[in-house]
């Protein structure tokens, strides 16, 4: 891979990156599973729902996801239950590692930001941390293959667990 192609593949990444962000902000679940790969994966759930709340995959795997139209599922699910979030998500200062010409690996410093309504109360979260992604290139582009956000720290009202109850 020439540099220039390394920077062209940069950019794309950082774009399907971005669009997968906003689609998520936007509630375009059909957007947000087309930045994923077929056989993509999403381990973010392990360590931000409860145990119990965790989605379980067919062959008994806690807090993963497997495919694109799942993991939209799965995200459509808490947006929406029980009562719907607006969400506001920032992506920055992608580091990216080409681990061959058509696969890569990305961390991202992140901060989001949902707020719901709990009866006349409204709740939050914020939370900062890294997105840990895997890139593949599919045809002429670059779609994610797997997925995990770990938390440094989360800041939220009291009752943002019993969303899940």
């Amino acid at each position: 891979m020439t540099d220039l192609e390394k920077l062209i593949a940069m950019e794309a990444i950082r774009d399907t990156f971005a669009k997968k962000l906003r689609s998520m902000d936007l509630k375009q679940w059909d957007m947000y599973a087309a930045q994923h790969a077929e056989d993509a994966y999403s381990e973010t759930w392990k360590d931000s729902l409860p145990e119990d709340d965790q989605p379980v995959t067919a062959d008994g795997q806690k807090g993963r996801v497997v495919g694109p139209q799942a993991i939209a599922a799965q995200l459509a699910k808490v947006f929406t239950h029980p009562s719907p979030i607006t969400s506001v998500h920032h992506g920055h200062c992608t580091e990216i590692e080409f681990v061959s010409d058509t696969e890569a690996r990305t961390i991202s410093s992140m901060e989001d930001s949902l707020w719901w309504q709990n009866g006349d109360v409204e709740e939050h979260l914020h939370g900062y941390g890294h997105y840990y992604e895997n890139f593949r290139k599919v045809g002429d582009r670059w779609l994610i293959t797997s997925r995990r956000l770990d938390r440094l720290r989360v800041d939220m009202t009291p009752n943002f667990w019993n969303r899940f109850g």
